[in-house]
């Protein structure tokens, strides 16, 4: 029983290789350079070093969809709004084929090319989907926040294309690797969903949740969501949550979760953190969030800097580990 999730962060990557955040996301030979050179980092850390891989992207399903995907040099991606009244909503129409947007194509080309370099990685060219309000938000803006009170009809046959079409994308992409959904432990970001009021999110966000883990074939349902409230967490029994993660999530702090999450839950111990803190201080607020009894604490290394004080928090991490797994 492992109490806590480390990973290595991308800008780690580029601080170490130089390399740019488009060269992570579209040249492969620049990502094995980039995995290669985290390999000393890794074994001073004694953790595995990761798999090559495209870096991380949460548009695929969007892109697919036919939103163009901006990508900076240097910073993350950023997607442009299409849907720009309530009425273009009436003309949303899936694609007959999900992979034929020029992005998709551009990923599933740099994917290949990765993959004869190292047969090891995954098969992978970002996540599945965002959840079904994110969704509506990346293609219609912040005033699909609105929408539910100006025009809940067009609300809901918004929030409908976006599970429907989260599915479909979903099936052809495993398709395309020699895959098919099967029945197993489903997860749904969504973090614009905390944005609606508990009344509102009852109604606009939780049948699309229901129906996208049930169509998933989903038999343990996670979520990751980064602006509920305390009012939000009785819904995640309605849903039959498993383990939700809060990400950084502002208005949730160990005590509410502790008090008033109906399922198990993960904490993170946040990038700013690592650099404000001292490593005692870190290693005493690691214990301090392990007596909220999370299911895990999740933390990474960004910089380099932070080196000497992740050292610390993985050793407290394994103590706590290993006391887990022996029952004492």
């Amino acid at each position: 029983m492992k109490k806590y999730y480390f990973s290595l962060g991308e800008y780690l990557i580029l601080e170490i290789t130089g390399i740019t955040f488009y060269q992570l996301h579209f040249n492969a030979k620049a990502i094995v350079k980039g995995y290669e050179n985290i390999k000393p980092l890794a074994e001073r850390l004694g953790v595995e070093s990761p798999i090559p891989r495209m870096a991380g992207f949460a548009y695929p399903h969007i892109a697919s969809l036919g939103a163009e995907i901006i990508f900076p040099e240097n910073s993350e991606p950023k997607q442009v709004p299409f849907i720009k009244t309530p009425e273009d909503i009436d003309n949303l129409k899936e694609p007959d084929d999900y992979l034929r947007a020029p992005l998709i194509k551009m990923k599933l080309a740099v994917w290949k090319e990765l993959k004869s370099l190292c047969p090891e990685t995954p098969d992978f060219i970002g996540h599945l989907f965002e959840g079904p309000v994110t969704t509506a938000v990346l293609l219609m803006g912040e005033s699909f926040l609105t929408l539910p009170y100006d025009d809940p009809k067009r609300a809901h046959k918004l929030l409908s294309f976006c599970t429907e079409s989260a599915i479909h994308y979903a099936e052809v992409i495993t398709g395309y690797f020699g895959e098919k959904i099967e029945p197993g432990p489903k997860g749904i970001p969504d973090d614009f969903a905390g944005m609606f009021s508990p009344v509102v999110f009852e109604e606009f966000c939780i049948p699309y949740w229901d129906r996208l883990y049930s169509e998933l074939r989903a038999t343990e349902r996670f979520l990751h969501s980064e602006l509920l409230r305390k009012e939000h967490l009785p819904f995640l029994k309605r849903v039959d949550i498993k383990v939700f993660d809060p990400g950084a999530d502002q208005y949730l702090t160990p005590e509410i979760l502790r008090d008033y999450c109906p399922c198990d839950f993960t904490l993170r111990i946040k990038s700013w953190e690592i650099d404000n803190l001292s490593a005692e201080e870190l290693v005493e607020y690691y214990r301090k969030l392990q007596e909220y009894n999370p299911v895990s604490v999740n933390f990474s290394i960004d910089f380099l800097r932070q080196e000497e004080k992740i050292k610390k928090l993985l050793d407290i991490a394994r103590k706590f580990s290993v006391k887990a797994v022996s029952g004492k």
